[in-house]
């Protein structure tokens, strides 16, 4: 199980996506139980995974210490601003598994969307890690949203090599930014994709196997698993959130909706709140369901772009998966020709909270 875990409601940015800090009332600043509420409730789970979250992770880096100390038998994962990454010392670095820094491709969009110089700390920080010896998956996670131009802002993320794999998430699920996303969806990012995953199946051609998250999620179901997990982030079947108050919530960002309250760490186990929400129809009646996994939990239930919002966001989804099928045939020749290793294909091999689906 992935437990994500809030350090804190705070943060230390004010993105445009998303605005800054939580609402104190609605995810506390400070972790209100202990560590060994948290390790009673994950008691029995032979290979737990906990993530940090927040706000900023890093603005509690004593929490997640302790947390690391008391509960050594986890893999450990954090998605951060990386705008604080020294807050904690290399020797828990050491101890991560996989970071997601936030960084939305090529210095103009990422410092338009997240602030002044955020684009220039963020490459310092991870070069930093990679200067200690972070042996671990470092996962540049890009938020995209109307300036983004996904072909360009991913490229140029590649181009640095600094960075694992690359995962990207459309700012779609609440934003009420775009002035023409029709425009945008058909001129720039479905075109951006079909240039991405040229580029991609150009690149394997030649033995190396780009770390486009999206696009190696997607083909691991086509070729490996015959489907992907619904939904594929594993929102209440096998990832939950712990607010900082105890609460626990089928999806990290649904901190003010009934449906994805499923009780208290203090109160019961983990094996007693997964699957009780679900994807329903119409995704699981979709003949793409089986490689979109219905995307997103929290979308599915809320539906804030309205239906036909909704249906918009399946369009272009279901476009990258069309086009990673052009290439699907090829790639198995590949691998069946050894130019590429089947294990850099399996991807993620452990639920390190991307979401796959963009």
């Amino acid at each position: 199980m992935l437990y994500i875990v809030y350090t804190t409601g705070k943060c230390n940015l004010k993105c445009i996506y998303c605005g800054g800090s939580f609402p104190q009332d609605l995810v506390p600043w400070e972790v209100q139980y202990s560590i060994k509420d948290l390790e009673k409730f994950i008691e029995g789970d032979p290979q737990p995974i906990i993530a940090f979250y927040g706000g900023e992770p890093l603005l509690n880096p004593n929490f997640i210490m302790r947390v690391i100390d008391c509960i050594p038998n986890a893999k450990y994962v954090i998605q951060t601003n990386g705008t604080l990454i020294s807050n904690l010392s290399s020797k828990y670095w050491h101890k991560i598994d996989s970071v997601l820094i936030s960084i939305d491709g090529r210095p103009s969009i990422t410092n338009h969307y997240r602030g002044p110089n955020v684009y220039e700390k963020v490459v310092k920080a991870a070069k930093w890690l990679k200067s200690i010896g972070f042996r671990g998956d470092l996962i540049a996670r890009m938020a995209v949203s109307e300036k983004s131009d996904i072909f360009l802002d991913v490229k140029h993320l590649i181009f640095l090599n600094l960075f694992d794999h690359i995962h990207w998430q459309l700012d779609v699920v609440w934003s009420n930014r775009w002035k023409n996303f029709d425009k945008w969806s058909n001129e720039s990012y479905k075109p951006g994709i079909t240039k991405l995953v040229d580029m991609w199946i150009t690149e394997a051609r030649k033995g190396r196997v780009l770390g486009l998250a999206p696009f190696l999620g997607i083909l691991k179901a086509m070729i490996f698993t015959g489907k992907i997990e619904a939904p594929p982030c594993g929102a209440g079947s096998s990832a939950i959130a712990i607010s900082t108050d105890g609460s626990i919530i089928a999806c990290p960002i649904a901190v003010d909706v009934k449906w994805a309250y499923l009780g208290n760490i203090k109160e019961c186990n983990w094996r007693e709140v997964i699957d009780i929400v679900k994807i329903g129809k119409p995704c699981t009646s979709c003949t793409y369901f089986n490689y979109c996994g219905g995307r997103c939990l929290y979308a599915h239930f809320e539906k804030l772009w309205g239906e036909e919002g909704f249906k918009k966001i399946c369009e272009i989804t279901k476009y990258t998966i069309k086009e990673l099928s052009k290439i699907k045939n090829e790639l198995i020749r590949l691998i069946k020709e050894k130019i590429i290793n089947i294990s850099e294909l399996i991807y993620p091999k452990y639920n390190n909270t991307i979401e796959i689906i963009p």
